[in-house]
């Protein structure tokens, strides 16, 4: 009996003392719980570094606030939405453009020459989705009246989306179905004009590939008109950029891909779903894409003082922060190209108002001031401050 009292005793007393511990801990914060970190860890600066950690954690989730990504699942946004205030917008600033881009590939040409002012990866094939229809409307604005009639198959109009619902039997005319391939991106819209032209998809297909080696673009492969995955079918940033700034020599073509909105003569209103016609300062037109096998894509041309460049980019995660990203980066590079050029430069054949040679009369200036001597004469000196000041 004397022993279970004893064991008892022991086991109330144990109680006691974790339950005080409990509360020791619960209530004292401060100074116990930095003397807990410490205990409960190898480091004899766990505390600092634990709050350092702590630190960098929460800046992390500031500057990298949490997003649901298009298979959605929960990830961090890009380094694109990171904040630009203070120390974190010089540091970005100072980011390679390539640490900027979500897109596994992208570039930026010249709309005028042609001559390439940034690439990554601009030949890594990949799946085109949607942008691939710039190949299907052009060749229907080629091929085809305003006015023609298309009648949807039914395999068209069971297209899935993007589509405008068209009616199998029911007449459209290719006006309205060029409008929503190139503005709401129509899937059912881009098969019913591809049987039409070519009699079949795949016929149609051959002659977009076809189309594709004529502009100048060798590394494109259509097995559709709509850019929806299919084996075998790919295309490359440099042929999509490409292929639309030759396309945007079309007037036609330039003139239906820059409308934000046009309604179709059975009553339905297209938006265009290229968002930098008014998201992006310069935009003249643009063809958006997205599938799950090649994510985001998107070729696009812009116009401003500096001059006009053509953007594509493919495998995006964050497009429109990846567009606006590189048409700032190739307007930029055509400013200072611009600025370099503007500088002046002294030709032999400059002269000044007197009809001496500009360039002369610095080589002499240059050669009196090469001289060991130290004697200037008064009129090389007024010479010199004339020439200055052209």
């Amino acid at each position: 009996m004397r022993f279970f009292t004893l064991r008892l005793f022991v086991v109330l007393s144990l109680l006691f003392l974790v339950t005080s511990v409990d509360l020791v801990f619960a209530q004292g914060g401060g100074k116990n719980q930095r003397q807990m970190m410490v205990l409960s860890s190898r480091h004899k600066h766990a505390p600092q570094e634990v709050a350092a950690t702590a630190k960098v954690a929460a800046d992390s989730r500031e500057a990298a606030p949490v997003r649901l990504a298009a298979n959605g699942k929960i990830r961090l946004a890009s380094a694109a939405t990171h904040s630009r205030r203070g120390t974190s917008g010089k540091r970005w600033a100072a980011l390679p453009l390539s640490k900027k881009l979500s897109a596994k590939s992208a570039i930026i040409i010249d709309g005028v020459t042609g001559e390439t002012l940034y690439a990554l990866a601009p030949d890594l094939p990949r799946q085109p989705a949607s942008t691939i229809k710039v190949l299907t409307s052009l060749l229907a604005i080629e091929k085809m009246e305003k006015g023609d009639m298309v009648s949807p198959s039914r395999r068209a109009a069971a297209m899935p989306r993007s589509k405008i619902y068209l009616r199998p039997g029911k007449s459209y005319t290719a006006n309205d179905l060029i409008n929503a391939v190139l503005l709401a991106s129509a899937n059912d819209a881009s098969v019913a004009l591809a049987e039409k032209v070519g009699g079949s998809e795949r016929n149609f297909a051959a002659l977009m590939t076809a189309k594709a080696r004529s502009l100048g673009a060798r590394n494109t492969v259509c097995k559709t008109a709509t850019g929806l995955t299919a084996r075998g079918q790919h295309s490359t940033a440099h042929d999509l950029a490409v292929i639309f700034n030759k396309a945007m020599e079309s007037d036609e073509f330039a003139d239906r891909v820059g409308r934000s909105k046009v309604k179709t003569r059975f009553g339905k209103l297209l938006w265009n779903h290229n968002k930098a016609l008014w998201q992006v300062h310069g935009a003249e037109g643009g063809k958006t894409g997205y599938t799950r096998a090649a994510r985001q894509t998107y070729v696009g041309k812009f116009k401003r003082d500096q001059g006009e460049v053509v953007i594509a980019l493919m495998g995006s995660e964050t497009m429109w922060d990846d567009v606006k990203n590189l048409v700032e980066y190739g307007f930029a590079r055509q400013q200072r190209r611009k600025d370099r050029k503007g500088a002046v430069a002294l030709r032999p054949d400059v002269q000044d108002e007197a009809g001496k040679s500009v360039a002369a009369q610095l080589a002499a200036i240059r050669r009196l001031y090469g001289n060991e001597s130290r004697v200037v004469p008064l009129d090389i000196l007024a010479d010199s401050k004339k020439v200055s000041k052209l």
